[in-house]
């Protein structure tokens, strides 16, 4: 029998919508019924593509035993953290402050209130991992709430006040960033760095992809070597590992492992836009054809396996298809051999085994290169890279009549926003404008969908939006209307860009500082707003906005947007030479305030070329801004240019330099502070 998860769109939900447990959504309801059952409420959170919430469900939510315990002693509320990013932040913030860890399935005891007291992650159904079994807790907790309800009353204020605490602003730095604070940051970046396998830190190994395109960004500044190396060799190592869908192209979220050969399978809509972003940026710098490659097939990919057939974005593909983690990926040497039958060659560069490369079967990597391969053997690279191709071809398509991994098909804001950067800045990067027109579609797409009223939503789902949207959907939404204004020369993206600016100032804004909290001030639902400047899996959403004030100050005008976001930059900077990796945008942007920000603004078809011989470099300071006509055509910004004919015009953020008519003078301009 369904319980009350089977109205819900979410994915997630729905596969929790025939547990024996009496599963509510999140919302006033299930709380007012604890505070009239003086129960406790479990909050158990996940998402469609976690493979250890689908082994919890397995083990304990399906369990008539277990699920009867929960039912008569708790209530029970099952949470979407990609539906409820806030909600998820807000308790994930106290499990970690409990427990010392976090991670999904984040399973958290509240009072009627929302007060959290205790949680944890994953717990087995009987002791093992030193940790109690989820029985056994249950009845701890059933237990303490009977006996010691004041006493968790008391731990539950104490800990809303440290959550408050953790959310306060930090004073601001009072010295501006320097060029010997950006080498600092590249410099313990790189104390981190795996520099025989790439990437950062030892397994799991994350992508890590705003630390990647600081140290590439890092490189084009100061020719730093060591930077430039290890950016590459991590993308590099990525590209050929199992990590990357050597078939059909695209990322999953992380390896298990430091090689990352063996992936956990999910993949995100949001890892593949940002690893696109840090391709392309390895592109513009080395114009290696890998590079163009991975992007072409990573954007494939996105289309081919999580379009929305009305022209968004879905979320996600699961990690698991049959029950089995990576089946969908997989080779038994068994199915390789029906595959391919005894092809040495192909073996060698897949790296396949006959008792697999793991977990008795084999995921496809890039063992060793096509060179390696033709001086080992003979034959020509030529031979050897038409057979591969023809072998990815035939295993694709193989692949193809399996069982697919389930697609979580809502869309988000927030990860469409960081696909549309990623096709507008493959479309400059590759000079390729089916990405642009793509960008363009997609951007209707996402302002049609996601407007609700007066608002906009974070979630859209079979022709309804819903939910509230977070400050990471206005901030990654402003992001990609700029990056288009500046891909396209429609100006248009600019002034809607400026229109949810001011929402987001509006609405979102601390009362004691620049920073911006996580939610909006309509939202109530979670006792303590939070002001969020770390990156995690993607961009700190408070350090975009500042990219967005930067930006929207130098292109409309307004002063005091770009102090602001300056006042942001400066408010971080310490936090960020501490800790560069976990703030990789915030380095990002200070690297590239400390260069000097400029808007290139193009007057004139011939300039409007040059402009777009200078798109062909890598110019991570350089906002550009097409007019074909005349200055007046930019009524915001014809009191900072100095008079002169159709060429281009370099502008900081108070005066516009000398015109000039060739790319190369404007670039010269451009790098100078």
């Amino acid at each position: 029998m369904a319980n009350r998860l089977i109205n819900e769109l979410s994915p997630y939900l729905l596969q929790h919508a025939h547990n024996p447990v009496d599963w509510y959504a999140w919302g006033d309801e299930p709380f007012e019924v604890a505070r009239r059952e003086n129960k406790p409420v479990l909050v158990s959170i996940g998402y469609a593509a976690c493979h250890w919430c689908h082994v919890m469900e397995h083990e304990s939510f399906e369990n008539e035993e277990v699920a009867a315990y929960m039912n008569a002693n708790f209530i029970n509320i099952k949470v979407d953290r990609e539906e409820h990013p806030d909600v998820d932040h807000f308790y994930m913030d106290a499990v970690q402050a409990i427990s010392g860890s976090g991670g999904w399935p984040l399973n958290v005891f509240v009072t009627p209130h929302r007060t959290p007291f205790y949680g944890g992650t994953y717990y087995p159904p009987r002791p093992m991992y030193n940790r109690l079994s989820w029985p056994q807790l249950l009845e701890r907790i059933n237990a303490l709430w009977k006996e010691q309800k004041t006493e968790i009353d008391a731990q539950g204020q104490q800990m809303l006040q440290y959550l408050r605490q953790i959310s306060q602003l930090a004073a601001a730095t009072a010295d501006s960033w320097t060029d010997e604070q950006s080498r600092q940051a590249a410099e313990a970046l790189l104390l981190h760095a795996d520099k025989e396998n790439g990437g950062f830190g030892r397994a799991p190994k994350f992508p890590g992809s705003m630390n990647i395109s600081y140290l590439l960004e890092h490189n084009y500044y100061t020719g730093d070597d060591a930077a430039l190396k290890h950016a590459l060799l991590s993308l590099d190592c990525m590209i050929n590992g199992g990590i990357y869908d050597q078939l059909g192209g695209g990322f999953a979220r992380y390896s298990t492992d430091d090689k990352w050969l063996a992936p956990h399978f999910e993949k995100m809509l949001y890892d593949n836009a940002l690893i696109i972003l840090s391709l392309c940026d390895a592109y513009l710098l080395t114009k290696q054809e890998g590079y163009r490659r991975a992007i072409t097939e990573t954007i494939s990919f996105v289309e081919r396996e999580l379009k929305e057939p009305t022209g968004g974005y879905y979320s996600a593909l699961d990690a698991d298809s049959e029950g089995v983690e990576g089946k969908f990926y997989t080779w038994t040497w068994e199915e390789w051999q029906a595959a391919m039958g005894n092809n040495p060659v192909l073996e060698r560069y897949f790296g396949i085994q006959k008792e697999g490369n793991w977990e008795h079967t084999n995921i496809l990597h890039v063992s060793v290169n096509v060179e390696t391969i033709a001086a080992e053997t003979g034959l020509e690279p030529g031979q050897i890279t038409a057979a591969i191709v023809a072998a990815k071809q035939r295993l694709f398509d193989l692949r193809a009549q399996r069982i697919r991994p389930q697609t979580d098909d809502k869309s988000l804001l927030s990860w469409n926003a960081l696909m549309n950067l990623a096709l507008t800045k493959a479309s400059v990067a590759l000079e390729h404008t089916a990405y642009e027109e793509r960008a363009v579609q997609h951007m209707y797409w996402m302002l049609d969908k996601f407007a609700a009223a007066d608002t906009l939503c974070h979630t859209w789902k079979q022709g309804a939006a819903r939910i509230s949207a977070n400050l990471d959907d206005y901030a990654y939404l402003i992001q990609a209307l700029l990056q288009l204004a500046s891909a396209s020369g429609k100006n248009e993206w600019l002034a809607t860009a400026d229109k949810y600016a001011q929402t987001v100032l509006d609405e979102f804004g601390h009362e004691e500082g620049n920073m911006f909290y996580y939610t909006s001030v309509r939202q109530k639902d979670i006792p303590v707003r939070k002001v969020d400047v770390y990156d995690g899996a993607t961009p700190s959403a408070n350090a975009v906005m500042a990219h967005n004030l930067l930006l929207l100050g130098l292109s409309m005008d307004k002063p005091a947007l770009y102090e602001q976001g300056g006042y942001m930059l400066r408010q971080m900077s310490g936090n960020v030479l501490r800790y560069p990796s976990s703030f990789g945008y915030w380095a990002l942007l200070l690297q590239r305030y400390a260069k000097g920000l400029k808007t290139v603004v193009s007057v004139g078809a011939e300039a409007a070329e040059q402009q777009n011989i200078m798109r062909k470099e890598l110019l991570p300071q350089a906002f550009f801004i097409t007019s074909q006509k005349e200055i007046s055509e930019l009524p915001a910004l014809k009191n900072k240019y100095i008079a002169g004919a159709a060429a281009v015009y370099v502008c900081t953020d108070t005066y516009c330099m000398p015109p000039v008519s060739l790319a190369q003078q404007a670039i010269e301009l451009i790098s100078s502070k």
